[in-house]
C-alpha cells in the first residue's frame, strides 16, 4: 500500500488509509488515535472534502518523523543530565 503514494507527496488518504501506511511505514498508528488528535488537537493537518476528512501524505509523514526521539545508544540516556 505505501508503495502506491511513496512517491507522491501530495497524495491524499482518508483516514483509515493513512493510519495503515503510517503503520507499515513504521510508525504504528490508529484510525481512532488520528480520531482523537483531529478532535484534541496534536495530530497532522487534515482538510474535509465535503464530510470526509482528507490528510496530506507528505504532512502526515512529516508529523510522524517529527514525534520521534533523538537517537539513542542506550535506555538510560534518557535520564542522563546533561553537563553545564
Amino acid at each position: 500500500m505505501a508503495t502506491t503514494y511513496a512517491h507522491d507527496p501530495d497524495a491524499l488518504l482518508t483516514r483509515d488509509a493513512l493510519a495503515a501506511a503510517l503503520t507499515e511505514t513504521g510508525y504504528p498508528v490508529k484510525a481512532k488515535t488520528l480520531s482523537t488528535k483531529a478532535t484534541r488537537g496534536g495530530g497532522p493537518p487534515f482538510r474535509h472534502f465535503g464530510s470526509r476528512v482528507l490528510y496530506r501524505w507528505a504532512d502526515a509523514l512529516a508529523w510522524a518523523e517529527s514525534r520521534m526521539s533523538p537517537p539513542r545508544s542506550s535506555t538510560s540516556e534518557a535520564d542522563a543530565r546533561p553537563l553545564a
